[in-house]
């Protein structure tokens, strides 16, 4: 057995960048038709989006100096998405954008090689060494040569690459199926969620939301400046706590004297609020012990009358139901704004008695549980999964799979 080397990629490989310079295409030049431009997001599995691709004219490509693809070239992605990469296949022209490289290997390095060699630990590892940068990581063409790679011989490494497609092609099958079946496990609970409140039964009212809840839409952004804002003090929520349903992690904070200005925004246990800007109508109940805090503008502040129970009206915000008319009534076209609590106040709300709203909220309960634990079997299969495939990919680059 020949004995294996370890070079830098920039001993193998060829990089080049984007034009960066005054005929790089910005996005008023995208056409429907044209020469393809890709960036970090077209890369994905190995190959390239076409679907969601942005095109360029042919005389704007014929002006670029360089960052124009060949077929058989890798690119990798150097800024946001680091390490995420593609290869190019069946494209006759294409050209990068400015957070991507071409990486182009030479005679002695198997192109397939290369993408398991990206897709592997070791060279997750080298992006960790040589990256700058932390809230927007990024590395240079430069450092990219520098990362070690093992290089056996071509024809072994032919061989490793056909071995890894077939093992490959089993755990891609079984992700698949994983990921199926967790798409499954939540749309079974959605299923279920849209059929309480569709079907409803007998004793079940429709009222008018403002007559079952009182509403507080957020201050205007104007009152609650980031001049307002102190290093520790009195909770400023926002949509983050509506959206992941957490009440813990605080950024901002007000005083004792601008708290009492906003009293009227203060948030106390078993009240609901709802995200209402961007990602909407998320809902979630403040818990007890809740540190005492006010709402910013972008959430809504709900407090059920003694006939409602709280969980029974979140499961009912969160249902199809609830959802469609938000979504019907919102406004913004780049972002979406929740309608005015005046039109908010006119959705009927469904009120059984309270001892079917426990009933219900039961029920719901204890399927969101079992839904909850068939997540967590599939989301444990698919980290296993890719554990196996960093397993095996780990034995591929040193000489154990041939």
């Amino acid at each position: 057995m020949v004995e294996w080397k370890t070079v830098n990629l920039g001993d193998v490989c060829i990089f080049e960048n984007g034009d960066r310079g005054k005929n790089y295409p910005g996005r008023k030049a995208f056409v429907e038709k044209g020469v393809p431009f890709i960036n970090a997001g077209h890369l994905t599995n190995y190959g390239v989006d076409m679907d969601n691709m942005n095109f360029i004219p042919r005389d704007k490509f014929d002006l670029l100096s360089n960052g124009k693809i060949q077929n058989g070239d890798l690119l990798f992605c150097l800024r946001g998405s680091l390490g995420k990469f593609a290869v190019i296949e069946g494209m006759k022209d294409g050209a990068i954008a400015s957070s991507l490289v071409i990486v182009r290997p030479g005679e002695r390095l198997n192109r397939y090689f290369l993408a398991v060699y990206f897709d592997s630990q070791i060279c997750k590892n080298m992006i960790s060494k040589y990256q700058n940068g932390v809230a927007q990581p990024n590395l240079s063409a430069k450092s990219l040569s520098f990362f070690k790679i093992p290089l056996p011989p071509l024809p072994e490494q032919k061989s490793i690459v056909a071995i890894l497609d077939e093992a490959f092609a089993g755990i891609s099958r079984a992700v698949a199926n994983a990921e199926k079946n967790l798409a499954n496990s939540r749309e079974l609970f959605e299923s279920y969620l849209n059929g309480v409140f569709t079907r409803k039964g007998e004793g079940w009212v429709e009222q008018p939301f403002g007559k079952v809840c009182d509403f507080v839409r957020g201050p205007f952004g104007g009152s609650l400046k980031k001049s307002c804002f102190v290093d520790d003090g009195h909770a400023v929520y926002e949509q983050q706590h509506a959206i992941y349903n957490q009440f813990d992690q605080i950024r901002y904070f007000v005083n004792e004297k601008k708290f009492n200005e906003m009293s009227r925004f203060e948030l106390h246990s078993g009240e609901l609020i709802m995200s209402c800007s961007g990602t909407m109508g998320r809902v979630a109940i403040v818990p007890k012990g809740v540190k005492k805090g006010i709402i910013n503008q972008a959430l809504l502040k709900l407090s059920p009358c003694k006939n409602l129970v709280a969980e029974f009206l979140k499961y009912w915000m969160e249902s199809i139901s609830f959802q469609e008319q938000i979504a019907i009534h919102s406004k913004g076209a780049a972002i979406k704004n929740v309608a005015s609590v005046k039109v908010l106040k006119t959705i009927n709300v469904p009120v059984p008695s309270s001892s079917i709203q426990n009933s219900v909220v039961s029920k719901l309960n204890n399927y969101l549980q079992e839904t909850h634990h068939l997540e967590s079997i599939y989301q444990h299969k698919l980290t296993s999964l890719n554990e196996l495939k960093q397993s095996i990919l780990q034995k591929a680059f040193t000489g154990e799979l041939t």
